[in-house]
């Protein structure tokens, strides 16, 4: 005879109204968050610099019709994009570069500037990297020891004198980031072959979720469910929710 189930006990009414509490914090937090960025970009720093910018131009290079308007909101951002462009245009040719490495160089020649230019050139030049020089996927290693799993995000293929030393190893060698908790931005290049990555099908941004939270947050998987296609992101893993908000099934049903 078989042991009778066991009861499932559904949450009571205080833990329901938390539960309900928390998922509408989640729901409204980020986008109350992001209004009030965007109105205090608004109204403080980007109504600044239309100020600052329209001060500084000569009124006889303004248009007509901007000459009897003391402010015209977003024109100082208007300038700014023009002349980031320009300077963009200028950077790529052999004058530019003359000047922008003259200018390099005389920054590192003062102690402090150079180690906040450096360190600021690296976080842009990070942050606006090609796309084909970000994360491919996700994928498990045995790190930092055999028994032991975490999640890494692979690069790249090794390539150059790194992958000829390490021939021995393998020819597959693979370029992988193990980043650390709760920051993801710092962690460990590891050369792996790969062989040993078990890829997932999440996507790099669940990744780096399930990381900053120290694996609170974890994407919804069924694997039972058919591998989707990379355009497909109907099946939970496209990383735009948290698990305890629930999907809905083929019924129309919430799901835990």
């Amino acid at each position: 005879m078989s042991a009778p189930a066991p009861k499932i006990h559904k949450p009571g009414f205080f833990a329901s109204v938390r539960n309900s509490f928390l998922t509408g914090v989640v729901i409204a937090a980020p986008l109350l968050i992001t209004f009030a960025v965007i109105y205090w970009l608004i109204t403080g720093p980007l109504a600044r610099l239309d100020v600052f910018v329209q001060n500084k131009i000569p009124q006889r290079w303004l248009p007509p019709f901007l000459e009897e308007v003391s402010i015209v909101p977003g024109f100082g951002v208007l300038v700014a994009v023009i002349f980031l462009i320009l300077l963009g245009i200028v950077a790529k040719n052999f004058i530019g570069q003359f000047f922008i490495n003259f200018g390099e160089r005389v920054l590192d020649s003062v102690p402090v500037v150079r180690n906040l230019y450096g360190f600021f050139k690296n976080v842009f030049e990070m942050a606006l990297q090609q796309s084909e020089q970000s994360f491919k996927e996700v994928a498990l290693i045995e790190y930092p020891r055999p028994g032991l799993g975490t999640i890494c995000f692979v690069v790249t293929s090794t390539k150059g004198e790194v992958r000829h030393g390490l021939k021995d190893i393998g020819d597959d060698m693979t370029n992988v980031f193990v980043p650390t908790t709760p920051n993801p931005t710092s962690g460990f290049l590891l050369f792996v072959p790969r062989s040993k990555l078990r890829p997932l099908e999440m996507s790099v941004e669940d990744g780096a979720k399930m990381i900053f939270s120290a694996g609170l947050v974890a994407p919804q998987y069924d694997p039972d469910a058919p591998t989707p296609l990379p355009s497909d992101t109907t099946n939970g893993h496209s990383g735009k929710g948290f698990r305890f908000l629930g999907r809905k099934n083929s019924n129309g049903n919430r799901e835990a």
